[in-house]
């Protein structure tokens, strides 16, 4: 799979791996690498710079949380905002891949 493919979607893929709750970052990474069978193997340099600017634009909040074993963590959440964002991308990627789909259904014109 090209990873060119998933420019312009990662926000959304994101977005959908925290609707299931809060993570860190690297707990992000690992979701999307597991949900995606291994596809979307990101780099903490594509994933943490989202999640920021996930965050600046109000769909992501962020805590520092002390877990009783190991290192201090930010952990990533949805707002509301960033709920609504993931329905509405939803409803778009919808749309976009049946108009697609009509372009690379074999015999269709």
């Amino acid at each position: 799979m090209n990873a060119e493919m998933l420019k312009g979607h990662l926000d959304t893929v994101i977005l959908a791996t925290l609707e299931r709750g809060a993570a860190h970052g690297y707990a992000v990474i690992e979701e999307i690498r597991r949900r995606s069978g291994g596809h979307f193997d990101l780099p903490e340099g594509t994933v943490y710079p989202a999640l920021h600017r996930l965050e600046l634009a109000g769909l992501l909040a962020s805590d520092w949380v002390d877990p009783p074993a190991g290192r201090r963590k930010r952990v990533y959440a949805l707002t509301a905002a960033g709920r609504d964002a993931l329905g509405e991308r939803r409803t778009g990627w919808a749309e976009f891949a049946r108009a697609v789909g009509a372009f690379l259904e074999p015999g269709s014109a």
